[in-house]
């Protein structure tokens, strides 16, 4: 992430247990000016948003939070409900973004703790595996994906992780490899074994709890979540609505982050 005006250059390691957050935005915080708590995604932390939350703290406090496993965050284990909770206490009443994992981990918030979201916005996320079968082997593959991590350099495991389908589109200045690095294998693949999408319980029949309004967004390259986002949305009910960012694929908000702010600006005005 590009600091921004008011940007601390490093975050908030807090308390053991708790979350590592990065805060900026105005000075003075804009009046009345609704926080926004931004969760990256896997391999990601609150330093690599580029100038997506850059741009969105010019009129707004941001707190970007260092996910388990990732960043300031590195020593902290937690399932998906577990880190829903270490969340809601670390960024308070506003409203959430969360990309990939960090979609996933917000839409656990907004069941769990609905009370401390006043907008939700998922790009890139999916509600889980519904085929039984499907999730089981996904796991599988999370957990080997894990012991690879331990037996090999964090740079390599990168660049292998950046070179699959879902990132065909992300040029390498936007994703941010040199920041990833940042991150410990240890950390990721406890995240992995945590919070990996083969270990997340679908959540497809409690959409419709979601009350407050949900913007879910993806990259119209990105084929499989553009489809997701759109069965999520008819899921939830006439609250939510569907953005899709053309010619961006799986991480939007870094192929295309200007168009992503104003999506998210105008969402949240």
């Amino acid at each position: 992430m590009h600091l921004g005006p008011g940007q601390a250059a490093h975050g908030d390691a807090g308390a053991p247990g708790t979350l590592a957050v990065l805060r900026s935005g105005p000075t003075p915080p804009a009046p009345g000016a609704t926080p926004l708590v931004a969760a990256h995604g896997f391999t990601q932390h609150a330093g690599t948003w580029g100038p997506l939350l850059a741009d969105l703290a010019a009129d707004r406090p941001v707190a970007a939070v260092d996910l388990p496993g990732h960043g300031g965050s590195a020593a902290v284990d937690a399932d998906l409900w577990g880190t829903a909770s270490l969340l809601a206490a670390a960024g308070g009443h506003g409203d959430y973004l969360g990309y990939s994992l960090g979609g996933r981990v917000c839409l656990h918030l907004a069941l769990a703790h609905p009370e401390v979201v006043r907008r939700l916005v998922l790009v890139g996320a999916t509600a889980g595996i519904r085929d039984p079968a499907a999730r089981l082997a996904r796991r599988a593959a999370d957990a080997a994906l894990a012991e690879r991590l331990a037996s090999r350099p964090l740079a390599s495991f990168l660049q292998d992780w950046l070179a699959q389908p879902l990132f065909r589109t992300l040029a390498p200045a936007d994703a941010a490899v040199e920041a990833r690095l940042a991150n410990t294998p240890a950390g990721l693949a406890a995240s992995l074994r945590s919070c990996g999408t083969g270990n997340q319980q679908p959540l497809w029949d409690r959409l419709g709890e979601l009350r407050m309004p949900v913007l879910l967004v993806a990259g119209a390259l990105d084929v499989r979540f553009t489809a997701a986002a759109v069965a999520m949305a008819r899921a939830i009910g006439a609250n939510a609505a569907v953005a899709i960012v053309p010619g961006a694929g799986h991480a939007c908000q870094l192929e295309r982050p200007a168009h992503v702010a104003r999506l998210v600006r105008s969402f949240l005005a």
